[in-house]
């Protein structure tokens, strides 16, 4: 350790160095040093600035919200929400309350500083089957919004002392979402997915034994969700004491946690209709259509002591006080899917083609075949632009050989016989299409 007397390069003192904290910067060779009471001017000087930008930021955004507020009444989301998804009216008339009275809180909450009476935060629980339609509401509600949006895989993360991720990388994650501005991150949406996998295990009886994955990640959770400052490092730094860390407030972070919560209709069917043989899983089982319908009666009756009862802890539910549901999406609601949103699958793959001068038709029965194969996966609407996939995958590598016009016509076969699509050359005439000039099998 280096001691004796030197100089600080800055403030001019003559500091008696006894050990490293004297002069924090002290290169003995060249003479070069600081000492730490300018390091600590320094950084008042730095956390003073931090402070101003932080309170400029949020004046910025506080200017903004009522342009936000008049723009995205919860008709007017909802009605945006209806170009992209179909069904789910219910969880798209809560899910447009919920984004509208979040808002309004910020606003009461800007409006009345230092004031004794606040506005709780409505976080969102989210429950639905696979493939039902939750991540692309979210994504498309925080379009509308104009906000950053940001989805972590909540089984991914563990209690504070076990390999895996800590819960801060939600807000990490989001952090790079708004493109590492601080003020945007600090009023953007996190979606925790997959939420229903860190439930205990044993649900209300849970078990004394280590939880990494479960009600530790719970706990972790719990100031995040109400409104705390979380720490994090940046990505590809590894999480050191002397480690740089980036802050950001929570406290008006949109959280939604979402999942299938399998069996939990069995959980409030045995609460609302105990012994009764006509409905719930005690009923005679007629058709997957009538399970479909039974379920999507049960799901929006869930309540909170159902969710305790599947191993979410009474603290987070406490968070989370607005329940959202959306139902089973069945063989019709898949056939609207593929053709009626602005992003339809066989939308996009329309324009795809277009750009090589080809027109692309699906049969109806096709589209039938594809919603039936979707249903058979039972992966809900996720499935079909990967069944489509799968069947267009040699034509698009074979159509821009060439840049003659053709038309491409998917049949029932195509998709459960694996045939390949009817490929049709087009003659030009006068630039108009004429008849069809020759059929490639």
């Amino acid at each position: 350790m280096i001691q004796g007397t030197f100089h600080c390069s800055v403030c001019g003192r003559r500091v008696q160095v006894q050990n490293q904290f004297d002069m924090p910067i002290l290169d003995p060779n060249s003479g070069f040093g600081v000492c730490k009471h300018c390091i600590k001017e320094l950084n008042r000087f730095v956390e003073d600035n931090e402070n101003k930008v932080m309170r400029r930021g949020k004046k910025t955004f506080a200017n903004k919200l009522d342009e936000l507020l008049e723009n995205n009444k919860p008709h007017i989301i909802k009605e945006y929400l209806d170009e992209f998804i179909i069904q789910q009216e219910r969880a798209k008339k809560i899910l447009s309350v919920a984004a509208y009275n979040h808002y309004k809180r910020m606003k009461y909450d800007l409006e009345n500083i230092g004031g004794d009476e606040e506005i709780d935060k409505s976080n969102v629980i989210i429950l639905g089957p696979t493939g039902c339609g939750k991540t692309a509401l979210l994504s498309h509600l925080a379009k509308r919004l104009g906000i950053p949006f940001a989805v972590t895989d909540a089984s991914s993360l563990t209690e504070a002392g076990f390999v895996g991720s800590d819960v801060e990388v939600a807000v990490r994650n989001l952090y790079y979402a708004a493109g590492q501005n601080v003020e945007q991150t600090e009023h953007g949406i996190i979606y925790l997915d997959e939420f229903d996998k860190i439930a205990r295990k044993s649900g209300e009886n849970n078990s004394i034994t280590a939880d990494p994955g479960h009600e530790g990640v719970q706990q972790g959770l719990l100031k995040m969700l109400e409104g705390s400052v979380v720490e994090f490092v940046a990505r590809g730094q590894r999480k050191h004491p002397e480690a740089p860390t980036i802050k950001v407030d929570t406290k008006n972070i949109l959280f939604i946690v979402g999942g299938a919560f399998v069996g939990i209709d069995k959980i409030i069917a045995q609460r609302i209709k105990k012994g009764d043989s006509n409905i719930g899983f005690g009923a005679e089982v007629v058709s997957e259509k009538d399970d479909n319908e039974r379920f999507n009666e049960l799901i929006h009756q869930v309540r909170p002591e159902d969710l305790m009862k599947y191993g979410i802890i009474p603290e987070i539910i406490g968070r989370l006080p607005v329940i959202c549901t959306l139902e089973t999406l069945d063989e019709h609601a898949l056939l609207r899917i593929l053709t009626e949103p602005k992003n339809a699958p066989v939308k996009q793959y329309q324009k795809l083609l277009a750009m090589d001068n080809v027109d692309l038709e699906f049969e109806e029965e096709a589209l039938l075949a594809v919603a039936a194969k979707a249903i058979e996966r039972k992966t809900g609407a996720r499935s079909l632009k990967g069944i489509i996939e799968d069947v267009m995958l040699d034509v698009m590598f074979e159509l821009p050989k060439s840049d003659a016009p053709r038309k491409v016509i998917v049949t029932k076969e195509c998709i459960e016989e694996g045939t390949e699509p009817k490929i049709i050359e087009l003659e030009i005439s006068e630039g108009k299409d004429l008849d069809f000039e020759k059929q490639v099998v």
